[in-house]
């Protein structure tokens, strides 16, 4: 027997359509989550092509941008070589995160 479930998005948009506030909630959740960005990456079937949605609140500061781009990365990575078990290639991508993160002076979170 099958389930489903549904990750809801709700975007309050200010008088020129940009995000002031995003908020997620999913079925298998009681509880309703805001965030201060997204982003959406949609494989589509049909047109063999990745969709994306990017969206960030007025809220998001530069410092936050940096630091979520350089989890997202990390984080792609490790679904990466989950999903195709390549490793090599995520060492030269966590190598770069690294080079990234010294770059954008992020402070990393010891493991």
């Amino acid at each position: 027997m099958s389930k489903t479930s549904e990750i809801k998005f709700t975007i309050t948009l200010d008088e020129n359509k940009l995000p002031v506030a995003i908020n997620w909630e999913a079925t298998d959740s009681a509880e309703k989550s805001e965030c201060k960005a997204i982003m959406l990456a949609l494989w589509d079937k049909k047109e063999q092509n990745t969709l994306r949605i990017d969206l960030w609140t007025k809220e998001m500061m530069v410092d936050e941008m940096k630091q979520f781009f350089h989890q997202n990365m990390l984080s792609m990575g490790d679904t990466f070589k989950r999903a195709t078990g390549e490793v090599k290639i995520i060492g030269d991508l966590h190598d770069y995160c690294a080079h990234f993160a010294e770059k954008m002076k992020i402070n990393r979170p010891e493991n």
